[in-house]
């Protein structure tokens, strides 16, 4: 055929030539110095000439034998113009790539998106959207259970003397979790017992019974709101931590690596966490009850005129052992979720920021659920046993 010998100029004509090589080949010969002085040809200026003849042509080689030097621009160019191959179906060959773009477009071309349109989710019935909410929560409990009993099991070898992890973690994971979460706990512990005290005192003034009001404070700080304020200080500030520098340590694939090395995550990573927020939760909530306290006697003594050895001797004849008990329980209850919830989410999120700051956000959300669950399983049992 007469299109056989002639050479459709693209643009850049010195830089690249289009030339049949039989009835179904195309031949892409580029030529010359292909560098930020030349007319660089583009993938749509080089495309219409390829459309027209597309039914026919079985295969589409590209030949850079006599280019003698090249920039970003041409291995660029290649993988843009593989793609517009790739979804016209057509074949596409190559020969004498410079040294270099070979590995560069195959690398391109394995990273790149199977389809170049937007994602689109796929949108079922409501059936269908609700049972894929129970698979995928029946897939995250027997994860959830799986972790749980690793974490057993680690209590266990430690218990038994078989457990070696980095003892020399546990002093600044007790900084952490314990020395500087001070100042907050005092702060929204002493509110919450200066809100109670001011709350209950306004109503019991009325019958002329504002001495009360130290009951009320001790007895609510001591039994529930120590503990759960705490829960709730700790679960925002301590198991989003977690979360997130386990989920740094698995984008980063230092999880991999541990368990490459044989090396158990949950028992060096999580156990210690574990460890220290057991510890430390119940201190902490012995401390918001203090706070709490203090708070509540600011508004008895400052506006009721109660003395303040008034207060504290009605405090300790309500304030019973087993009231503390509950709270100190209850605490260390928490802490349990609250480690639980954080590391799971950190070591099972996902390789990118986003999912790190998604497994931050889990934790709190689930740690806080669970916190306020827990508290009120704890209401009734206690109440049916009489406590």
């Amino acid at each position: 055929m007469n299109e056989r010998a002639k050479a459709s100029p693209a643009p850049g004509p010195k830089i690249l030539q289009l030339q049949w090589l039989d009835d179904q080949e195309l031949l892409l010969n580029f030529s010359g110095f292909l560098d930020e002085a030349s007319d660089f040809p583009t993938v749509e200026g080089t495309w219409p000439e390829i459309n027209k003849h597309k039914d026919r042509i079985r295969q589409v080689t590209i030949d850079c034998s006599k280019v003698q030097s090249w920039d970003s621009r041409l291995p660029a160019y290649l993988v843009n113009f593989s793609r517009k191959c790739d979804s016209a179906g057509l074949t596409l060959s190559s020969r004498a790539l410079p040294q270099g773009i070979a590995r560069l477009v195959k690398l391109a071309a394995a990273q790149a998106p199977a389809s170049a349109g937007p994602r689109q989710e796929e949108a079922g019935s409501l059936f269908f959207n609700l049972g894929r909410m129970a698979v995928n929560s029946r897939q995250t409990l027997l994860q959830l259970f799986a972790f749980c009993l690793r974490i057993i099991a680690s209590f266990l070898s430690l218990l038994q003397g078989q457990l070696n992890f980095r003892k020399q973690e546990l002093p600044v994971l007790l900084h952490a979790c314990g020395s500087q979460a001070l100042p907050i706990v005092s702060l929204l512990s002493l509110l919450v017992g200066l809100i109670l005290a001011f709350v209950g005192a306004v109503q019991l003034k009325t019958f002329g019974a504002q001495i009360y009001v130290a009951d009320l404070v001790g007895i609510a700080m001591v039994r529930e709101m120590g503990a759960v304020m705490t829960g709730i200080i700790m679960a925002g500030r301590t198991g989003a931590a977690f979360a997130a520098q386990l989920g740094t340590m698995s984008v980063n694939e230092e999880i991999d690596a541990l368990q490459t090395m044989g090396i158990s995550p949950v028992d060096f990573l999580v156990l210690p966490r574990m460890l220290v927020l057991i510890f430390m939760m119940p201190l902490l909530c012995l401390y918001a009850d203090l706070m709490g306290i203090v708070g509540g006697s600011m508004v008895g003594v400052g506006l009721f005129d109660i003395s303040f050895v008034q207060y504290l001797e009605q405090t300790k004849d309500a304030v019973t052992l087993s009231n503390i008990w509950l709270g100190l329980i209850k605490s260390l209850v928490f802490g349990i979720i609250i480690a639980t919830a954080g590391c799971y989410q950190g070591l099972y999120s996902g390789k990118s920021a986003s999912a790190v700051g998604l497994a931050a956000t889990s934790a709190v959300v689930t740690s806080i659920v669970c916190i306020i669950a827990v508290d009120g399983l704890f209401a009734v049992l206690f109440h049916g046993m009489g406590i």
